[in-house]
């Protein structure tokens, strides 16, 4: 089900639900560049488990309204804004990849609303004291991060233009980072369901703009707006070891500061790998026991 959400200061925020209506409400904050529409466990899964699982276009991306200069932080009174549409009280939470900063931001900023977080193949800090954060990092996001660090301009027209092509075709985006996949990640991308669910979320990212690319990128290497100990609610923090987009080193130094949090690594398993455990993830979010190594709490 698709709804129109406004935000305390008048921006359209879009929204997806699937699953369980009378089910357990968990949020699911898309990668970037994502949307609403990102690969998510299939809704008769859903109804299964007895999820009722919310996402929504983060500002600037798909049809959700902009908003320039955002920080991390900020997802937290969008995250809020919505619930409060939908009638929801507490929600767990969960964010891969680029989602996985803005999943810690609501358990950190909304502490009596959250009752559990998952972070899938985070990304830590830019300034991350003691982290190398380049290390171990694919040449693609290094290029990202850098452009980032050096200035709006050059990254808004270097993702700008990467955009245009991805909107017309989707299968660039992956066809652009193929030569840097692992082999784990290429099994995972092999897949027909997985590849389509990709396409479908990339075009929907980028179908009006690239803005809330832009923005997410300029995010990661501003302060995020919130303090990682604050987050008092179980935090699991899931990574594979092989991913080279954002190293197992950032989860590692993430766990190392939530003080709920558990690193739950993988040897095998790279960046895409997380696709196929979010049914897990969801398992354990409700407070039950799941197969990623980790009990309820």
């Amino acid at each position: 089900m698709q709804t129109e959400v406004y935000s305390g200061d008048g921006r359209r925020l879009e929204v997806e639900e699937a699953g369980d209506p009378q089910g357990s409400p968990v949020f699911l904050l898309h990668g970037t560049p994502g949307s609403r529409l990102g690969p998510a466990p299939r809704p008769m899964l859903l109804y299964h488990q007895r999820v009722r699982l919310i996402t929504y276009d983060r500002p600037g991306y798909g049809r959700s309204d902009r908003l320039a200069g955002r920080q991390v932080a900020h997802v937290s009174t969008d995250v809020a804004a919505i619930a409060d549409a939908l009638g929801i009280e507490r929600f767990a939470v969960v964010g891969r990849s680029g989602g996985g900063p803005h999943a810690l931001a609501c358990a950190a900023l909304l502490p009596d609303r959250v009752t559990r977080v998952a972070v899938l193949a985070s990304p830590a800090p830019h300034d991350a004291e003691g982290l190398d954060g380049f290390a171990g990092m694919a040449a693609s996001d290094t290029n990202q991060y850098s452009q980032a660090l050096a200035g709006p301009d050059q990254l808004a027209a270097s993702l700008r233009k990467r955009s245009l092509d991805i909107r017309a075709d989707p299968r660039k985006l992956l066809a652009q980072l193929r030569w840097e996949l692992t082999e784990s990640d290429l099994q995972v991308v092999a897949d027909a369901g997985i590849r389509a669910m990709l396409m479908r979320n990339f075009r929907e990212a980028l179908s009006v703009s690239a803005d809330g690319w832009v923005d997410d990128a300029l995010s990661f290497c501003r302060p995020w707006g919130f303090s990682l100990p604050a987050i008092s609610a179980p935090a699991l923090l899931r990574h594979g070891e092989q991913d080279v987009f954002s190293p197992a080193s950032h989860t590692k130094w993430l766990a190392d500061r939530i003080p709920g949090g558990t690193a739950v690594l993988h040897p095998r398993a790279a960046h895409f790998a997380s696709l196929r455990v979010l049914p897990q993830v969801l398992t354990w979010l409700l407070g039950g026991r799941s197969r990623l190594g980790v009990g309820s709490v």
